[in-house]
C-alpha cells in the first residue's frame, strides 16, 4: 500500500463502525463516513460529489422495479394467498416424516417466488404455520428454526429485491441474476426438507401424527388453491424468461395480478390499498437510503484509492481462489452479525467484486454466493431480521430463536460450499437462455 493508506483506511473504517455502533441509521452513517473521508483526505469537493453521486444512483431506470416488487409483496401479505397455500399443501404433507413442518419450507419457497423479501416471506408464512403447529403439539424448536431458515429463501428465489440491487451495482443482467437463483434456491429448499424428514424419521415426536385423512379427490381439489401463486409466478418470472418483459415491466404485471387476486379474495379495499402503498414507500425509502449512502461512500473510497489498495494487498498474498472465498465467507458471517443484508451488499461490493473476478469467478455466480451469505445474516444475532420477525410472532427471546435456527445456519453454509465447488448450479440457467 501507498504511504499513509493504512492510516487513512483505519480512520475511514473506524468512523464507519463508530457511527454504526452509535445506532445512527445505516444510510446516514454511510453518507457521514464518505463526507469525512473526502473532506480530510482529498482535495475534491465533498458536497458536490455527494450530490452528483446521489443523482447518478437514483436516476437508474432499473430501480423502478424495486418499489413495484415491494408493493406486490405488501399486497400479497394482506391478500389471503398464504392461507390458500396452507390449505392446498396440508393434504399432501400431513403423513410424511416431519409432517407439516415441511409446510414451512414449501410455503416459503412458493411465497418467495412472488414476494421478493425475506422478512415478508417469514412473517406471512409464520402467521399461519406457527399457530397451527402449536395447536398440533409440534416441537417448537424445529418449527421456529425451520421458519427462520426457510424465510431466507425470499432473498435467493427470484424475484428478489436484493438481487435487483446487486445486479445494478455489479452491472449484470437482472434477468440473468433471477435465473441464477432458481437452482440454488431449490437446492437449499431440498436440503432443508431432507433435514426435516431425517429428523422426523429419527424422532417422530417432533411432529405428532393427526387423525385426519384425505382422499385423492380431496387432495386434487385442494390443489386449486395453489392457482393464485402459480399464476403470479408465471406472470412475473415467465414473462422475464420468455423475453416478453423486462424485470420492471414484470414487476408491474405482478402488482396488477396481486391486486386482482386480493379483490377476488375480498381482501382489498381503499384502506388496505393505502396501507400497502405506505408500507411499500417506507420499505423502499429505507432500502434506497442505504443504496445512495453506499453509492457515495463507494465513490469516496474510490477517489481515496482504498478498494484498489485492499484488492492489491490481498492479491499479493497469492491466495488460491477457494482460500479467498473461504476468507470472504468468514468475513461475511462476522459482518452479518452487525449489519442487515442490503447494507452488506452495497458496502462490500466495490471491494469484494474486483477481487473475486480477478480470481476467475463469474460476477453472476458471486451474486448468488453473496446472497447466500446475506441469508446467513438474516438468522445471526443481534441484527438478524428473521429472528426479530419470529420474536414478534412468538414472544421468544432472540437468543433462543437463534439457537433453534442454528442447524439451518449450518445447512446454508453447506449449500454455499456446494455452489462454490459446483458453480454451474448457479450458472447453468443464465448460460442456457437469453433474457433482458
Amino acid at each position: 500500500m501507498e504511504a499513509g493508506m493504512p492510516l487513512m483506511s483505519l480512520v475511514v473504517f473506524g468512523v464507519l463502525f463508530i457511527t454504526l455502533g452509535a445506532g445512527i441509521w445505516v444510510g446516514f452513517a454511510l453518507f457521514m463516513v464518505g463526507f469525512i473521508g473526502m473532506t480530510f483526505f482529498s482535495s475534491l469537493p465533498a458536497a458536490n460529489n455527494m450530490a452528483s453521486s446521489v443523482w447518478s444512483t437514483v436516476e437508474k431506470w432499473e430501480y423502478v422495479a424495486l418499489p413495484l416488487f415491494i408493493l406486490m409483496g405488501e399486497i400479497l401479505y394482506r391478500s389471503g394467498i398464504s392461507e390458500k397455500l396452507f390449505k392446498a399443501l396440508v393434504p399432501w404433507l400431513y403423513r410424511l416424516p416431519g409432517g407439516l413442518l415441511l409446510m414451512n419450507i414449501i410455503s416459503c419457497t412458493l411465497f418467495a417466488a412472488v414476494s421478493g423479501s425475506s422478512a415478508a416471506t417469514t412473517a406471512t408464512v409464520g402467521r399461519i404455520t406457527l399457530a397451527e403447529f402449536d395447536k398440533l403439539g409440534y416441537d417448537k424448536r424445529i418449527a421456529m428454526g425451520s421458519l427462520a431458515g426457510a424465510g431466507t429463501l425470499g432473498f435467493l428465489i427470484p424475484p428478489s429485491l436484493i438481487m435487483i440491487v446487486y445486479a445494478i451495482l455489479a452491472s449484470v443482467s437482472i434477468g440473468k441474476m433471477f435465473m441464477a437463483g432458481i437452482l440454488p434456491g431449490l437446492l437449499l429448499a431440498g436440503i432443508y426438507s431432507a433435514y426435516i424428514i431425517y429428523r422426523g424419521i429419527r424422532n417422530p415426536e417432533i411432529a405428532p401424527r393427526t387423525q385426519d385423512t384425505y382422499s385423492w379427490k380431496e387432495r386434487l381439489v385442494a390443489t386449486k388453491d395453489l392457482a393464485p401463486t402459480v399464476i403470479l409466478i408465471l406472470m412475473v418470472l415467465g414473462s422475464i424468461y420468455a423475453g416478453i418483459a423486462t424485470p420492471t415491466e414484470a414487476a408491474a404485471l405482478g402488482v396488477l395480478g396481486a391486486t386482482a387476486f386480493a379483490f377476488l379474495n375480498r381482501q382489498m379495499n381503499l384502506k388496505i390499498l393505502f396501507e400497502c402503498l405506505i408500507g411499500a414507500v417506507k420499505t423502499n425509502a429505507m432500502i434506497m437510503l442505504i443504496v445512495i449512502g453506499a453509492g457515495f461512500l463507494s465513490r469516496a473510497m474510490g477517489f481515496l484509492g482504498i478498494p484498489a489498495a485492499i484488492t492489491t494487498a490481498i492479491t499479493e498474498l497469492q491466495l488460491s481462489p477457494y482460500t479467498l472465498m473461504l476468507l470472504l465467507g468468514v468475513f461475511y458471517v462476522v459482518l452479518g452479525c452487525l449489519l442487515d443484508g442490503f447494507s452488506i451488499v452495497v458496502m462490500t461490493l466495490p471491494i469484494a467484486l474486483p477481487m473475486v473476478t480477478a480470481a476467475g469467478f463469474d460476477p453472476i455466480w458471486f451474486g448468488i454466493y453473496l446472497i447466500l451469505m446475506v441469508e446467513v445474516s438474516q438468522i445471526t444475532p443481534p441484527v438478524g431480521f428473521n429472528l426479530f420477525v419470529i420474536q414478534g410472532l412468538t414472544g421468544e427471546p432472540i437468543t433462543r430463536i437463534a439457537r433453534y435456527a442454528f442447524p439451518f445456519f449450518l445447512l446454508m453454509l453447506l449449500t454455499t460450499a456446494i455452489i462454490t465447488i459446483f458453480p454451474q448450479i448457479a450458472l447453468y440457467l443464465p448460460q442456457l437462455m437469453t433474457v433482458k
